[in-house]
């Protein structure tokens, strides 16, 4: 069930990163705050990984996304989004959503060219963009949510 309003949390997330290019900090910031209190009462993170583990994984995803930010490749809100997770899961989780989210990334980027207009017409309106005539900075929570989504499979 957690994994689920975990899922479910970050779809939002993803949703709102695609429509609008940025993560709102009520999404962001709320979900690590919760999160975090969880963590710090019941000594453990919301998918039941140890203490210690989360904040290793707190760690990771600083790391991994710092450096992005810092090129202006990455927003606040991919990183404040990827410390709540990392505060509600573990490293695994964290490494496998970050390879994840950059191997779909990469296939959209291949694909898109192909694959956009096969896609229906509400969801071109809805996400424009992600659309191949848009910035080539794509909005990345998207991607994030499918890394997670395929690690979360693969861990269960």
């Amino acid at each position: 069930m957690n994994l689920l309003f975990l899922l479910l949390w970050f779809a939002v997330c993803a949703d709102q990163d695609a429509r609008c290019r940025r993560v709102s900090n009520w999404l962001t910031l709320g979900g690590g705050l919760f999160a975090l209190a969880y963590l710090l009462i019941n000594g453990s993170s919301w998918l039941n990984a140890a203490s210690q583990q989360a904040w290793w994984a707190v760690g990771l995803a600083l790391l991994m996304t710092l450096p992005g930010y810092a090129l202006n490749r990455l927003g606040a809100g991919d990183v404040k989004l990827l410390i709540a997770v990392a505060l509600a899961s573990d490293p695994l989780h964290i490494l496998g959503t970050f390879i994840g989210a950059g191997v779909a990334s990469l296939l959209w980027l291949i694909a898109r060219q192909k694959i956009w207009p096969h896609v229906a017409q509400p969801l071109r309106r809805r996400y424009p963009n992600l659309a191949p005539e848009t910035s080539t900075k794509q909005p990345f929570v998207p991607f994030l949510f499918l890394g997670f989504a395929a690690t979360a499979f693969c861990l269960q």
